[in-house]
Formats: C-alpha cells, sequence, structure tokens
C-alpha cells in the first residue's frame, strides 16, 4: 500500500532570504559559468568514483 507525501514545509525568516538569494544566484549565471560548474562537478563525480563501490 502507498504511504502518503508529506507537505513540502513553507520557508520563513533567515533560511526564505537565503533561498531567494541563491536562486537569484543562479539565474544569473552566463552559459560560460553553467558550462565551467557542470566541468567541475562532472571532475569531482569522476574523482568521486575512485573512492566509492556501489553494491546492488
Amino acid at each position: 500500500m502507498a504511504r502518503p507525501i508529506a507537505e513540502t514545509p513553507l520557508l520563513t525568516g533567515e533560511d526564505a532570504v537565503r533561498f531567494e538569494k541563491l536562486r537569484l544566484e543562479v539565474e544569473n549565471l552566463s552559459k560560460e559559468m553553467r558550462a565551467e560548474n557542470t566541468r567541475k562537478l562532472k571532475e569531482a563525480v569522476k574523482k568521486a568514483n575512485k573512492y566509492i563501490t556501489v553494491c546492488l
């Protein structure tokens, strides 16, 4: 039987301000900055995969 999905909590106060600030920073990234961030993330994942073993 499926479990009900809990409601997402509302952000208030400093958490809401920080979230909005970060959201605006992400929206203002140039294509070059996004590409650089993606490259860095892929590089970090590749490096982390050397230390992580996933067993299914």
